[in-house]
């Protein structure tokens, strides 16, 4: 069997989180069946096996693939850019999530993971994973010293504002949202 390179597999791997994507705002994830996915993708089920056990491994990796950004630049605000104002970090991660929104409806999909997990044990704690990092990153950014203890509620609550910027984007639409990210840059400078 000749090898493959990593881009194609890259490339491939992308492929089918698209098809996914595509079924799972159609139809809905109980609806969809893995011969839907096959089908949307234009591969065999061996092909589409090779990168994914299950549907449900799909929708841990798109809820993953959805975040990365997010987590990235919250990280990074709090690991290489101490002091920067939390209202410039979030408002950089609801850029980012408007961005993918329009990309790849990261809103609408994000909803239905969150429902997803409510049911699914591994869906709920990969995204408990993800939600703790997110947390964790905030809480970097809001530290304001080793001692306080302040900075995790701190952190919650800028998650739960990202969470219902993403509910927004999904049920509302982005103009719903327009101006927040501005918002929290010039009124939440410090």
């Amino acid at each position: 069997m000749p090898k493959v390179s990593q881009q194609y597999r890259d490339a491939r791997r992308d492929q089918i989180l698209d098809a996914a994507r595509r079924c799972f705002l159609r139809d809905g994830f109980h609806a969809t069946s893995m011969q839907d996915l096959f089908a949307e993708a234009s591969l065999s089920s061996g092909a589409f096996y090779r990168y994914f056990a299950s549907k449900d491994d799909v929708i841990i990796a798109i809820a993953e693939d959805n975040m990365r950004g997010v987590l990235e630049t919250i990280r990074d605000a709090g690991v290489w850019q101490p002091g920067r104002p939390a209202g410039a970090a979030l408002a950089d991660a609801l850029e980012i999530v408007r961005t993918k929104d329009a990309e790849n409806s990261l809103g609408k999909i994000a909803v239905l993971v969150w429902a997803e997990a409510l049911r699914s044990p591994a869906i709920a704690a990969r995204f408990e994973a993800m939600l703790t990092q997110m947390r964790a990153g905030f809480v970097e950014v809001v530290r304001e010293g080793p001692d306080d203890t302040a900075a995790d509620a701190m952190a919650a609550a800028l998650v739960s504002v990202l969470a219902g910027y993403i509910l927004q984007l999904a049920l509302l639409g982005p103009g719903s949202v327009d101006g927040v990210p501005e918002v929290l840059r010039s009124r939440w400078p410090s």
